[in-house]
């Protein structure tokens, strides 16, 4: 009988870490990393301009990425996903894709809060002035309002990092 792979994935407010933290894990854990920011902008190049646009492109994604993890999970490779657990809705969806494939997962909830999380994008603003346009306070206190952090009850395997404050 093979090994399916563990599923990595992230919870944690815009600003948080979620993708630093991504390309570290997948390095320590000689895993294949994916990264939904990657895809977006090398399928939709200029059309996310707004949250409701990447909403949009977002969901276009998902049935594709899903088969897709799913059959590198059937091998026995591990995944990380920088793709944002940051609702039930979202949660359960990266556990389906491990749960149907019988692979293990681990949620790693980067739990900081509103202050930390604004410094490191006004510091990803300066180092990435692409991003400069969607990465403010304003974005992020509109997402922010969509924010569920992660609870037990939802049958995941929880790693909770917090701030170093």
């Amino acid at each position: 009988m093979t090994r399916s792979g563990r599923l990595y994935f992230f919870c944690g407010k815009m600003g948080a870490g979620k993708s630093t933290t991504s390309i570290q894990l997948a390095k320590d854990k000689y895993a294949v990393l994916l990264s939904e920011d990657e895809w977006l902008s090398s399928l939709y190049p200029n059309e996310i301009t707004t949250f409701d646009d990447y909403l949009k492109y977002s969901a276009q994604l998902k049935p594709l990425v899903k088969k897709h993890v799913q059959n590198i999970l059937s091998v026995g490779t591990d995944v990380v996903m920088d793709f944002p657990g940051n609702t039930q809705k979202l949660r359960k969806w990266l556990l389906d894709i491990a749960k149907e494939v019988n692979a293990n997962h681990q949620l790693i909830y980067l739990n900081l809060n509103n202050e930390q999380c604004l410094r490191q994008i006004a510091k990803r603003s300066n180092e990435q002035p692409e991003r400069a346009a969607f990465d403010t306070e304003s974005v992020f206190m509109h997402v922010t309002k969509f924010f569920e952090a992660p609870e037990a009850s939802e049958g995941l395997n929880i790693l909770e990092l917090n701030g170093k404050e």
